[in-house]
């Protein structure tokens, strides 16, 4: 039978005595795979124009991202199961770096779009090991919370900084250093992973998934290249719809070979829990609405008031600060007193309240009425959404899932960011083509067109803000219940790796998705439980 072990075990294994610098480390890794994703798109005219490809080739710089990072997450995540964390965290920074290098040295379009898509694979193997080691290094709540509010504020406001870093590179120095800026994060990080980090790797090391791998990599690749088709060629086109269906019924297939494995690539205990699943779809459904203020805010700036690369990213710097505070407020001093679900429930509602402002503007409009208090409150809703749903959905993780499970976040939020490109773009280009037939003279008729799709955009993203706040009151979990999880005891199973101590465990950990029956199973384990450091709040329960 296994005996019930403190948690101090597995912080010890994590290198607890320079925790704090490892938070450090990781949020710099974290950074870097982030900002890729929008500091690249700002560098885009210049690299094009510098390689002489054209318009129709432009989209693959970012797609050929997007498709390897998306399509290989899981895959990623599970390596970092089965191997040494260090080791593996240590692989993605070098290889992305290299990859990057390699961009900002390309002389053709072949060039850079096989860098970037080696960017995207060294990211998917990056992206789930940071995390991982996060959820490994932090099991204390109080420690928990501050860890997550730092990296909720890097998940949050990191594709803003990108806009700014972006255009100061692009516009004072050179697109290409877009890419090499990448090689100092790594620097950095890969030299306080060799000297603080320590290697971990599980004593029994699960075995890969082959047959999961394939179907979960190829029907992610299909998806994303589906929606990333859809923004160029429409939604009906040929290779569009049987993208989607192939994507569909591919992870369909993956699904049902997971329930029949001995060892899966995504065990379904992972999925399955409610407050995990619920924090999955928030992030998900943020994260496509989150491409309707980067995509369409930085066109509406630069396109219909004429900012410059660098004053349009300057111009979200007040969301930036904003998420700054409220990631780290409700992660360290909020969650523990209200819960994750009354936070992201507050923080889609500022979202979506904020968008709904949105579709207010016009081409006369100004910065200080009409965008900054929607970027306030959105810095603000963002905040409050990501931090807490990335440490719900990583909380109670058994070791030998840390890595996958944490991989899934990062797929939904890539996912998510791919369907809100290519959904919204299309509906922004849509209503645009449709307002010009209807009002095609005058001579701002073109900018009023422009404003108006990017005010469908708006629209639409409320809506998803919308769904994403039911979601979070239908699944996200109580004060008490995060409570139960946070203090739910740790063992050390007969191959040495965290697991749940037993059926009690099992329900603390969220397999009873009624709440008040989960409290009730969970009493007698928490009883005969011994005492762990709580995070502030839990004596008043």
């Amino acid at each position: 039978m296994s005996s019930v072990t403190s948690v101090t075990g597995a912080q010890r294994s994590a290198g607890s005595d320079h925790r704090w610098l490892i938070l450090v480390i990781v949020a710099i890794a974290q950074l870097m795979v982030v900002l890729d994703a929008t500091i690249v798109n700002i560098a885009l005219p210049s690299a094009q124009h510098a390689l002489g490809f054209p318009n129709s080739d432009r989209q693959w710089v970012v797609t050929a991202y997007a498709l390897a990072f998306g399509s290989l997450l899981l895959v990623g995540g599970r390596l970092g199961d089965m191997f040494s964390r260090k080791r593996v965290f240590i692989t993605g920074l070098v290889g992305f770096a290299l990859s990057s290098a390699l961009g900002g040295a390309a002389v053709s379009f072949e060039m850079l779009v096989t860098a970037r898509a080696l960017q995207g694979i060294f990211g998917a193997i990056l992206a789930p090991s940071a995390l991982g080691t996060l959820v490994s290094t932090f099991r204390n709540p109080r420690e928990r919370g501050r860890a997550f509010g730092v990296f909720g504020s890097v998940a949050g406001g990191g594709g803003a900084v990108g806009l700014i870093l972006g255009g100061v590179l692009t516009q004072y120095f050179s697109w290409r250093w877009t890419l090499y800026v990448n090689l100092v994060f790594a620097a950095i990080a890969v030299a306080g992973a060799l000297v603080y980090m320590r290697s971990d790797p599980p004593a029994n090391r699960p075995k890969m998934d082959w047959l999961g791998a394939v179907l979960a990599s190829a029907g992610l690749f299909a998806i994303v290249y589906g929606f990333s088709h859809a923004e160029l060629a429409g939604w009906t086109a040929a290779l569009t719809v049987g993208s989607l269906v192939a994507g569909v019924v591919l992870l369909a297939a993956f699904v049902l070979a997971e329930r029949w494995v001995s060892h899966p690539l995504l065990p379904l205990r992972v999925i399955t829990n409610r407050a995990r699943g619920g924090s999955y779809l928030s992030v998900g459904l943020t994260g496509i609405a989150v491409f309707g203020v980067f995509l369409f805010l930085t066109y509406y700036l630069q396109e219909i008031k004429g900012y410059s690369p660098v004053t349009s990213g300057l111009a979200f710097l007040p969301m930036i600060a904003c998420i700054l505070l409220a990631s780290n407020t409700s992660s360290i001093l909020l969650l523990p007193r209200v819960g994750p679900r009354a936070l992201v429930v507050t923080g889609t509602v500022l979202g979506g309240g904020a968008m709904a402002y949105l579709t207010q503007l016009t081409v006369t409009s100004s910065y200080a009425v009409s965008i900054l208090p929607a970027l306030l409150a959105l810095g603000l809703g963002f905040g409050m959404i990501f931090a807490p749903a990335i440490n719900t959905a990583t909380t109670g993780v058994d070791r030998r899932d840390s890595g996958v499970a944490s991989a899934l976040v990062n797929t939904m939020q890539q996912v998510g960011g791919s369907v809100g490109t290519a959904a919204l773009s299309t509906l922004a280009l849509t209503a645009t083509a449709n307002y010009l037939a209807a009002h095609h003279t005058g001579a701002l008729a073109p900018a009023t067109a422009a404003v108006h799709g990017y005010t469908v955009a708006f629209t639409v993203s409320a809506i998803l803000f919308g769904v994403a706040a039911l979601v979070a009151i239908l699944l996200l979990p109580s004060r008490r219940r995060i409570q139960e999880l946070w203090n739910a005891p740790v063992t050390e199973g007969a191959g040495g790796s965290p697991a749940a101590a037993g059926q009690a465990t099992a329900a603390v950990a969220g397999q009873a998705t009624a709440e008040g029956t989960a409290g009730q199973d969970a009493a007698p384990a928490l009883a005969q439980a011994p005492a762990h450091r709580t995070g502030p709040g839990t004596a008043g329960l």
